[in-house]
């Protein structure tokens, strides 16, 4: 068998290499500044939601919403409840029409 030496490495494929790196190190660099900016800017405060809320009888949630003064439930049978913040009553009753 007889002896074969590699062929040295062409000076422009050096190049493209350490370039490629250097991407590679900036892509992973603004990656992890972009997932620690939204971390730090999130903010970690949550409305303060009422401890209780009181449906009436046979009726079933199915979305919330929460505003300053007022939050309201969205019920199944297509109604908008909408309560009081501070004193947790019942405001207004809102029915939705299906066309």
């Amino acid at each position: 068998m007889s002896d074969q030496s590699p062929l040295p490495e062409p000076g422009n494929l050096r190049f493209l290499r350490l370039l490629v790196t250097i991407l590679t190190g900036t892509m992973i660099a603004g990656l992890l500044a972009i997932i620690s900016l939204l971390v730090i800017r999130f903010p970690t405060a949550t409305p303060a939601l009422p401890d209780v809320i009181t449906l009436p009888y046979g009726t079933r949630a199915q979305a919330f919403t929460a505003t300053a003064g007022w939050y309201a439930v969205v019920t199944t049978d297509d109604r908008i409840l909408i309560y009081d913040r501070a004193s947790g009553t019942l405001r207004q009753e809102i029915t939705v029409l299906n066309q």
